[in-house]
Parts: C-alpha cells; structure tokens; sequence
C-alpha cells in the first residue's frame, strides 16, 4: 500500500511579497507554498536574486491568471554605477571594461529620450532567453560565448531620480513585458560614452499590484505563528491574500444567472442576452453571485469559456 500524501491546503489567491534581497524567485515561491501548504503556486514575472520588491505570487487557482499580470507594465528603481561594465550588468558579474569619463547631470537628461519609447534592447548575456534550447546564463556560466539579437522592448518612461555623486545616479523606470533593465544601465554607459552597471534594483509595481499591496516574509511568518493552532495558520495568512480576480482589473466582467453559471462550469459556452448584453468582443471574466466562474472570449453575443476556476473553499 502507498504512503498517502499530506493533504494540501485549498488556497486561492494573489500574495504580493516584498522579495528580499539575494533570493531568487523560485526559492521564494517554495517558501510561500510552506508557509500557505499549499500545493499550487508560481509566480508572475521573474525578480534577479540581487533584486528586491515586489514579486506576485499566485496561489491555486490564482495560477491561470498569471499571464495577465506578466503582460502588465512595470515600475523599477535602479541605481547605476558609472565608469565600469560587468558581464552580468550588475554587481555579480566581472569587471569587463572601465572608463574613466562621468556624465553630467545634463548630459544624463539629454539622453533620456533615446530610451524611451519601442526601441531595440539586447538582452544580457546572463538571461533566461533561451539560446538552441539552452538558458543564455547557462552558456555564460560555462565559458561559451553568447550572442543574442536585439528585440523591440518598450519604456514608457524613464527618469533621473537623484544624483548621488559622481559615480552614482539613481533612475526609475516604466516599462513592459521583456525589459531587462540591467541593459538599460548598460546601454546607457554606453551613450554617455562611460561604462556602467545596475548595483542595487528594486521593483514597485506590476500589473495592477503596487507596493501598497506588499508584504514581507518576516510579516508573513509572524502571522502564521501567531494564527490558531488548531486552523493550521489559515484564518490569519488567509488576510494577506488578494482574490484572484484582482489580476484581471482591466478586462471586462460579466454578471451571469445560475443556470450560465453552471453551463460554464461544464465548459460550455453561453448566450448573452438582454438590454444589459455586452456589444463588444474580445476577452471578459464572468462572475455569479460575485464570485469568479470563467475566463473566456465575447463573440457573436456568446461568452465562450477558456479557463473556468474552481474556487471550492476560499
């Protein structure tokens, strides 16, 4: 007879945490499942382990919304050190070159704009991009050389936050899906005709999730040893929780009847009907009594589902 496997918690939702510094994503999300016990979870939208900030969290059914939060712009505040490039372009790699020009603050705001905007990035040679199957950081870390093309990324804004010395400026950037803003750094040195590199990263916002939504590990475990014995840490940790449906703030929702709500459930699709009927097309949730049934496509007056959540015990 086979051993019986512990019974995983049934928990659903969204948990915004503060990463810390010199964690990497994947750790961090196998602690969230300990500390929840749960056993569905991933997160949206990789942090460096020499990152810190804001790092959503999807747990159970919370999982078939990732996309939709990863697709959301992003907001990071970076500091960048002037005069050397590392391979890595940021403080893990190795010195590559070194210059021993600094830009001006006014040189630093002239160059702003050529950021801004779809513009071609190259991505840093320790990446995820997958390079004939292999990670690009793998090939890197293995001596090979690794050449990656440009791609169309897009900042819809980038500032000079402070100056801090000479060596030393501070920038915050809004961009979306596929930045990599170490490179920015690195390009940036480059147009100002010096060298630079990212030593310190922090990320404030993705999707609908701001840093309003955070919550740090420390707090996180303090709720959990504070909570009920006898309810497992559940009616505590359950407060730090945002519902699924949190990640679909901008798509349409749909208020359906019961007998819907049960033909979606099937995975069937449904009428929409009534003066209140949507006339658009195009991607919407549908809700009962408040609570999230389907994710699907209006068209043709008809909601056809393309996930349906099972929320049985939030």
């Amino acid at each position: 007879m086979g051993r019986r496997r512990n019974k995983k918690n049934n928990v659903h939702g969204w948990l915004i945490l503060d990463k810390p510094y010199d964690m990497t994503s994947t750790k961090a999300v196998s602690i969230i499942k300990r500390i929840f016990d749960t056993g569905k979870a991933g997160h949206a939208g990789t942090l460096d382990p020499l990152a810190t900030g804001l790092l959503p969290i999807a747990l159970g059914e919370a999982t078939k919304t990732v996309p939709f939060v990863m697709d959301g712009r992003k907001v990071y505040q970076f500091t960048v050190r002037w005069g050397e490039e590392t391979d890595t372009d940021d403080t893990e790699g190795e010195i590559i070159d070194t210059s021993s020009g600094r830009p001006t603050e006014q040189a630093i705001r002239s160059a702003l704009p050529h950021f801004t905007g779809t513009i071609m990035q190259v991505p840093p040679r320790f990446s995820a991009i997958k390079v004939n199957g292999e990670r690009a950081y793998d090939l890197a870390r293995d001596g090979e050389e690794v050449e990656l093309e440009a791609r169309p990324i897009t900042i819809h804004r980038l500032d000079l936050v402070e100056m801090v010395d000479e060596d030393t400026a501070v920038f915050e950037a809004e961009c979306g899906k596929g930045t990599y803003v170490r490179a920015i750094a690195r390009d940036l040195g480059r147009h100002l005709k010096t060298r630079g590199h990212v030593i310190a990263l922090r990320r404030t916002v993705v999707g609908p999730f701001d840093e309003e939504d955070m919550i740090s590990l420390e707090n996180l475990r303090e709720m959990s040893n504070s909570a009920p014995a006898d309810e497992g840490g559940n009616t505590d940790l359950s407060e730090a929780l945002l519902p699924v449906e949190t990640a679909l703030d901008d798509i349409p929702a749909l208020a359906i009847n019961g007998n819907d709500q049960a033909r979606l459930k099937r995975g069937q699709a449904i009428l929409l009907r009534g003066r209140d009927a949507p006339v658009f097309s195009g991607i919407a949730y549908a809700t009962f009594q408040g609570n999230l049934i389907a994710l699907g496509d209006v068209s043709g007056g008809e909601f056809s589902p393309k996930r349906v959540f099972n929320l049985t015990g939030q």
